[in-house]
């Protein structure tokens, strides 16, 4: 159970980063499980590795809780919302220069992206390649996910200008809820009913806004218990506190997710149905993973998952997203394979490899330089402004 606590500023979780590596890796063992066949071949784990596309549920949960927290962080303890400006400026340097660079080497290095056209540049450079169908090109398809994620972060302030506005409490929690299962809900009913394709519908926000909503709930009930109210969530707590039962649980689900409950194992498209189904277990699947590492008290399980190695696998995770299928269509490309084909073991260890490597480059020479260009906004944020002037004002009064 949790006590009420001073929130003076908003808490890192280091150990979130063993969920943006499980999140990282899981992508890198799907597309794998595709290129190698074994996802369609029907053998034994074929349907583990083509779920692994759970990685992304990973992803859209923890970005809603991340990013949602300071709002709901800033209406618990009065102090400012988040600067609209400021937030969006960190984002794109966050995001933007690293996968610029992606794009512009994938189009121009691999020989599948030969008939790249100035629009598909356009596409890509602007995060619209999920807008029609047949437009995701070789070594960025993966980026369908970050085009979705954008919309999110663009939403956000207004999410959390009108979710934290007036004297309501900040954790409006039944609006997140109903609100993101709703749209998720209305958009793949029209799916269903034929009203939109699968492609590229399945690609777009609403397809995966209660993901999204997932996170923010959490974000909301984790504020608000460690303000010692919300005592009916305190159940959460009590979850995390059995990270090893929750742990189980999501791979029983992922098990489920594994049968062709939510859909067929291959590239065919599934039913509205089927894709609902692993909406909902991925969601369930995230969240277990999540909680543990967010709600849960300081154990050794969770002190060792906020070590040293997996702090730095949890930094270089977003070029390891977005470089690990540069590396693996130039492994067909270089020893000339055909598609479909070679052994998964090998060929994922290569991947991953190589995608750590290029991560690696990519976090020290762009993104790093990038996130601390993030910090020089030229107005300095409200909170620090406010600060420097009761300093002036106390050291004119000394003197």
């Amino acid at each position: 159970m949790s006590s009420p606590i001073s929130m003076p500023h908003l808490h890192r979780v280091p150990a979130l980063d063993a969920v943006r590596v499980i999140g990282s890796v899981a992508v890198v063992g799907h597309h794998v499980g595709f290129a190698t066949g074994v996802n369609t071949s029907g053998g034994d784990w074929g349907g583990w590795l083509s779920r692994l596309d759970a990685g992304v549920a990973v992803f859209f949960v923890l970005s809603g809780f991340l990013l949602f927290r300071p709002w709901v962080h800033a209406k618990a303890t009065g102090k400012a919302r988040p600067g609209t400006g400021r937030y969006l400026w960190r984002r794109a340097m966050r995001i933007l220069p690293a996968y610029w660079v992606t794009v512009a080497v994938c189009l121009s290095v691999l020989p599948r992206n030969a008939n790249a056209t100035p629009a598909d540049w356009f596409r890509h450079a602007t995060l619209t390649q999920i807008y029609e169908a047949g437009n995701l090109k070789h070594g960025v398809s993966q980026t369908w996910s970050l085009a979705t994620e954008v919309v999110f972060y663009l939403l956000l302030p207004f999410l959390g200008l009108i979710l934290t506005a007036g004297r309501a409490r900040s954790d409006r929690h039944w609006v997140i809820i109903g609100g993101s299962v709703s749209i998720s809900a209305v958009w793949v009913g029209l799916i269903g009913a034929g009203v939109f394709t699968p492609t590229p519908y399945t690609m777009w926000f609403p397809a995966y806004a209660s993901w999204f909503g997932a996170g923010m709930v959490l974000a909301a009930v984790h504020v608000g218990l460690r303000e010692g109210r919300l005592r009916r969530w305190a159940f959460l707590d009590g979850m995390a506190a059995a990270p090893l039962a929750c742990w189980t649980a999501a791979l029983a689900v992922f098990a489920i997710a594994t049968t062709p409950v939510a859909g067929p194992h291959g590239l065919s498209e599934p039913s509205a149905a089927e894709f609902a189904a692993k909406l909902v277990l991925y969601m369930s699947l995230a969240v277990l993973i999540t909680v543990p590492l967010a709600f849960g008290p300081e154990t050794r399980t969770k002190h060792a998952l906020s070590g040293g190695t997996v702090r730095w696998l949890g930094a270089v995770s977003y070029g390891l997203f977005l470089w690990h299928p540069f590396v693996l269509e130039s492994i067909y490309w270089v020893t000339g394979r055909p598609e479909f084909t070679g052994s998964f073991g090998e060929t994922f260890v290569i991947t991953l490899g190589g995608g750590l490597v290029l991560a690696a480059l990519c976090y020290y020479l762009i993104e790093s330089p990038f996130q601390r260009l993030s910090h020089r906004w030229p107005r300095a944020p409200r909170r620090n402004r406010t600060e420097s002037q009761r300093s002036t004002a106390q050291a004119s009064a000394a003197s």
